[in-house]
């Protein structure tokens, strides 16, 4: 399902965290999908249940999943909110830049630039 480097300097929960928002976001993990369980997903990964389990907190504060109790965890809807919300947002920032009159190509960079200040590569 995910990787985890142990050598890696991000911690264990961040990357399977990042590792299912991103295959929540690329759409190969679908609304709706059942996940592992905690214990299940900790077990395959050679992690602590606590460890995992912070990944799902986090992806579910974020609305990315949802946990359903005995049911489990599931891929929630949440996921194309988010991305509607976040094109909005592309759409305004795109006019606000045009309308101080920077170019395509300049605003491409600001905003890359500051999308890896707030989420560094691992």
């Amino acid at each position: 399902m995910i990787d985890v480097d142990t050598s890696s300097p991000t911690p264990p929960f961040e990357q399977v965290r990042a590792g299912l928002a991103a295959r929540i976001h690329d759409r190969s993990l679908p609304v709706g999908a059942k996940l592992p369980t905690v214990r299940g997903l900790a077990e395959q990964l050679g992690l602590a249940p606590n460890t995992v389990a912070r990944a799902y907190r986090e992806l579910e504060e974020a609305g990315l999943i949802e946990t359903r109790g005995r049911a489990g965890s599931f891929v929630g809807a949440a996921g194309d909110k988010n991305r509607q919300r976040v094109h909005r947002a592309a759409v305004e920032y795109a006019e606000f830049a045009h309308g101080l009159g920077i170019q395509p190509a300049e605003a491409l960079e600001i905003a890359a630039a500051a999308i890896h200040r707030s989420h560094p590569a691992p």
